[in-house]
């Protein structure tokens, strides 16, 4: 009886001690059960709009082939996740887009490792005391995103691996293409454009699964939970980054600042929409050369409306003005046949933005415009879907000639066509 009591006891103490693992804070849901690989499947580094683009059966024969080499490699004890630092990458089942992932991890010396977001390698993980690697960033230490060629969050900002044997927290922040990384609670990565590894090009897909990548030695993962940001939420994560400098120039609540056809736009719930059948440009009374600009906007089904960059007050934008910058619906039927160069946030008749990136008819869109000299950036809802220079354009849509293309300066305004989109919270920094 004393013998069957001690074993009990010590069954109580061992899986006491891990008993409460894998249990999600409060909004957050557990990714790992702590039982099984329910919910995952095995990936490599391999571009995901390859792999999605399968017919079903081969995407059924990958699904299959890969649990069985994680079955080899991949294992559950007492509430952890261990690799033994070979074969595939265990990946998420579920896609996601903008969200919050907590994880904790354990590796040892030599190993190298790394989380890849939506698909995409990733935030780094690595033996920040192997020398042979130090040509490579490895002294940094772990939580870069260690495959980004502009330079931006490719190091971590500080040094903040704890020593072989500890467990090491992330915690990833992630909306449109842009990361946070904090690593045992220190800022590491701060608001950084991931890049596409595949296409450096394109945008990062706009939703995709999350890997726990592994090879060189034993990792262990547990505690491993996510949570999807809204968009309300996202959009506040994108205003809260760079505000200095940035002048609102919208009250929301009259047009007091602008000038044009006012009587064609009205104020509602703090934002200016173009009234239903109506139009017209109107514009800011002041003029900016270069300058950013940051603003939510909101579109009907079918809703087309466009950006007066540099214009000169009068006549039609997308001409006299160095350009207008599309805002409309991509999705809408009766737009599916237009030129690349006419869809949302392209350089309206000359350079065309990447498509996939709006949010559902009458969702909120964050979006942020960088105008200087004869560039362009735009991103929407944190992902650049334009770069270019407009100087360098030889080609125009209909061979249309934009005489204002070399304008240096000139009124900000919306540029409506007769349907009811609104924007509001608009501010602009010049630089």
């Amino acid at each position: 009886m004393r013998l069957q009591m001690m074993f009990f006891l010590c069954v109580f103490l061992v899986s006491g001690a891990w008993a409460g693992l894998n249990q999600p804070p409060e909004g957050f849901t557990a990714l790992f059960n702590g039982k099984d690989l329910d919910g995952w499947w095995g990936l490599k580094t391999e571009d995901p709009a390859k792999w999605r683009a399968l017919p079903e059966d081969e995407r059924k024969e990958k699904l299959d082939k890969s649990l069985a080499d994680i079955a080899q490699h991949w294992r559950v004890e007492k509430g952890v996740l261990i690799n033994d630092g070979k074969g595939m990458y265990l990946s998420t089942r579920k896609d996601y887009g903008d969200f919050e992932f907590l994880v904790e991890y354990k590796t040892v010396p030599k190993a190298d490792s790394g989380i890849y977001l939506r698909g995409v390698p990733q935030v780094q993980i690595w033996d920040y005391t192997e020398e042979g690697k130090f040509k490579l960033g490895a002294d940094k230490g772990s939580g870069g995103l260690w495959n980004n060629k502009n330079g931006q969050g490719k190091d971590p900002l500080v040094l903040a691996d704890k020593p072989f044997g500890e467990w090491n927290a992330f915690r990833i922040l992630m909306v449109g293409e842009r990361v946070s990384v904090w690593l045992n609670d220190k800022l590491v990565v701060d608001h950084a454009q991931l890049d596409n590894y595949f296409r450096r090009a394109d945008p990062i897909p706009r939703t995709g699964p999350i890997e726990l990548q592994t090879h060189g030695g034993e990792i262990q993962w547990r505690n491993v939970f996510i949570r999807e940001v809204g968009v309300d939420e996202a959009n506040k994560i994108l205003a809260a980054k760079s505000k200095d400098g940035f002048k609102s120039v919208w009250d929301g609540k009259s047009f007091a600042g602008w000038k044009g056809p006012l009587e064609n736009y009205e104020v509602v719930d703090g934002a200016i929409r173009c009234k239903k059948g109506k139009g017209g440009t109107i514009f800011t009374e002041e003029r900016f050369a270069d300058h950013v600009i940051r603003f939510e906007f909101t579109l009907p089904p079918g809703g087309n409306n466009g950006l007066a960059i540099r214009y000169p007050g009068k006549g039609n934008t997308a001409y006299v003005g160095m350009c207008e910058l599309q805002v409309l619906d991509n999705e809408a039927a009766k737009y599916a046949k237009l030129d690349k160069r006419q869809y949302h946030g392209s350089a309206y008749g000359m350079i065309a933005a990447h498509r996939g990136y709006l949010r559902a008819p009458g969702e909120w869109n964050f979006q942020e415009v960088t105008v200087k000299g004869s560039t362009l950036k735009v991103e929407v809802n944190g992902n650049v879907i334009l770069d270019g220079d407009l100087g360098k354009v030889t080609e125009f849509m209909a061979n249309s000639k934009h005489p204002g293309l070399k304008n240096t300066d000139g009124h900000f305004g919306f540029a409506g066509h007769s349907d009811p989109v609104a924007f509001r919270n608009i501010a602009i920094k010049s630089l």
